[in-house]
C-alpha cells in the first residue's frame, strides 16, 4: 500500500515589482538568470526572476499574477525548453514568451545572458 502526500507548489521571486520583462529559469540556471537581472538592473533595465523551486505542480498562479502587470516574460534553460509550454500554458495568452536555451553542458555566463536579455528588451520598445 502506498502513501500518497501533497505537493506543494514553491517558487521564489526576484526584484519583480516593478519589471517589465520577466525571465523564468530553475536550477542552475535560475542562478545564472539572477546573476544576469543584477546586472540589467545595473544597466537600469527592469526585468525580475521567478525561479520555480518544484517543477511539478509547477507555479503557474504566480506567472499568471504578474502576466496582469508584465506582458513580456523570457524563459531561460539549461536544455532545449521543456518549460516553454508550461509558461506559455500559466500566461493563458496574457503575455509574450521568449526562450533562450543552452543544452550541451555549455554554461552561459550571467554577462552572456544579459546581452540577450537586454537584446529582447530594447526589442520590445520596454526602455
Amino acid at each position: 500500500m502506498g502513501r500518497s502526500s501533497a505537493k506543494k507548489t514553491r517558487w521564489e521571486t526576484y526584484a519583480c515589482d516593478d519589471a517589465k520583462m520577466i525571465l523564468v529559469a530553475f536550477g542552475i540556471g535560475a542562478r545564472i538568470a539572477k546573476g544576469a537581472v543584477k546586472r540589467a538592473r545595473e544597466q537600469g533595465l527592469r526585468v525580475g526572476l521567478i525561479r520555480p523551486i518544484t517543477l511539478w505542480p509547477f507555479p503557474s498562479r504566480v506567472i499568471k499574477e504578474f502576466a496582469k502587470k508584465v506582458k513580456q516574460f523570457f524563459v531561460f534553460e539549461m536544455n532545449m525548453g521543456q518549460m516553454v509550454e508550461d509558461v506559455r500554458l500559466a500566461l493563458e495568452g496574457a503575455g509574450e514568451v521568449h526562450f533562450y536555451g543552452r543544452p550541451g553542458g555549455v554554461i552561459l555566463t550571467p554577462l552572456e545572458l544579459v546581452r540577450v536579455i537586454s537584446s529582447h528588451y530594447f526589442q520590445k520598445k520596454l526602455g
